[in-house]
């Protein structure tokens, strides 16, 4: 029996078999990579620079974009050098090293995107109280509990995983690190503690999605007493780009884990994986500069001046 001590590295799953498509695969890569650094970037920066942006929205918007940034920075560059150098490895503390982050970043921006929810919530159910319940004290306290609950159940979660034996080889059916993977390389049995976080963590994501349905059903009843055809139309505009990027990352996540195994393919199960973990934080920040003129003016200010100054 192979024990996880004497697995010095893992093998990741090809993205392509031809020197051609690994190639074009490194070029999409750097492509969407670029696009959700560039994206992210500005957001960030127009953010931090414009003081009109200094409200809980935009404050949580930037912590948003920033475990965009991480979650994308966590898969993609050891995606893009395998497929450069026509590699598979990773090694032991490069998969832990990455599981950690990917499960650290991708829980708080769940726990982000409750928050905005609540925040949506509060600035149109009870505009009154907006400032009594989103100062800026309880915004940081907030966004730090979002990141604190991610990096202990991430930290948890690594080291449990880590800590199993592995007695079926070293070779995994993804094209990054990830639990699932891990889990079918382990002893019989020995995973049951591992299915108990996994049965944690689907608790927490499945009382903050009651959560935000219950939010939405609340906000949408409110939009529509809102006597006036503009007033609606300003409301629901602050809600959707929320909701486009929230379904984006639940829809994407459910068709990666959820789907019946009758349906599973090797490409598909690929395809469903660069589209849960690249494809959203490329989007995300087109989704809200498009629908939000502050943000838009503040990232179009942001990049004149660059250019001004060159």
């Amino acid at each position: 029996m192979s024990n996880s001590s004497s697995i010095s590295h893992f093998l990741l799953l090809a993205l392509a078999d031809t020197r051609q498509l690994q190639l074009l695969h490194f070029c999409l890569l750097l492509g969407i990579s670029l696009a959700a650094l560039l994206g992210n970037g500005l957001i960030i920066s127009a953010v931090a620079c414009g003081h009109h942006l200094h409200t809980p929205m935009f404050f949580f918007l930037l912590n948003l974009a920033l475990s965009d940034l991480g979650s994308i920075c966590t898969t993609v560059p050891k995606a893009m050098h395998n497929s450069l150098w026509d590699t598979r490895n990773i090694s032991y503390t490069g998969c832990a090293a990455q599981i950690f982050l990917l499960i650290f970043f991708i829980g708080a921006e769940f726990s982000l995107l409750t928050i905005m929810c609540y925040d949506r919530y509060v600035s149109i159910c009870k505009p009154l109280h907006y400032r009594t319940l989103l100062g800026s004290r309880a915004c940081a306290h907030m966004a730090a509990a979002a990141w604190a609950s991610a990096f202990l159940y991430s930290l948890l979660h690594t080291a449990n995983t880590f800590s199993l034996p592995l007695c079926q080889g070293n070779a995994l059916g993804q094209f990054f690190c990830e639990v699932p993977q891990i889990l079918k390389l382990s002893c019989t049995h020995s995973y049951l503690r591992e299915l108990g976080l996994l049965a944690l963590g689907a608790c927490l994501l499945f009382g903050c999605f009651v959560f935000i349905v219950f939010s939405y059903v609340q906000i949408f009843r409110a939009v529509l007493r809102i006597p006036s055809e503009h007033g609606r139309h300003k409301a629901f505009s602050t809600c959707l780009p929320h909701l486009a990027v929230l379904s984006l990352f639940i829809i994407t996540s459910f068709l990666t884990y959820l789907k019946p195994p009758s349906i599973s393919s090797p490409s598909l199960d690929l395809a469903l994986s660069v589209l849960y973990s690249v494809v959203p934080p490329a989007l995300n920040p087109l989704i809200y500069s498009l629908r939000n003129q502050e943000l838009k003016a503040a990232v179009w200010r942001l990049m004149t001046g660059c250019f001004h100054k060159h």
